[in-house]
């Protein structure tokens, strides 16, 4: 039997000011390993991105385990071309 975790993913907006940057969106998903977490992050961050998309686009994501502790942050930025 495999171990199944919660992970939220979070998708970040702009920090205008803020001790911490508003929550656009929040996910939450169970899987077994932080890997699918990532991958999933990264692949919503990259569609929330997309030039088609109307509202502020997010600046980062982050996944946080069960514990509430931040595992994964990625920003636009880190992104090739960035």
């Amino acid at each position: 039997m495999t171990v199944r975790e919660t992970f939220h993913i979070e998708l970040l907006g702009p920090e205008e000011g803020a001790a911490s940057p508003p929550v656009q969106q929040r996910v939450s998903m169970r899987t077994s390993d932080l890997d699918g977490a990532t991958e999933r992050a990264r692949r919503l961050f990259t569609r929330a991105r997309a030039p088609q998309r109307t509202e502020t686009h997010p600046e980062a994501v982050r996944v946080i385990d069960g514990a509430g502790r931040e595992v994964f942050r990625w920003s636009r930025f880190d992104e090739p071309g960035g």
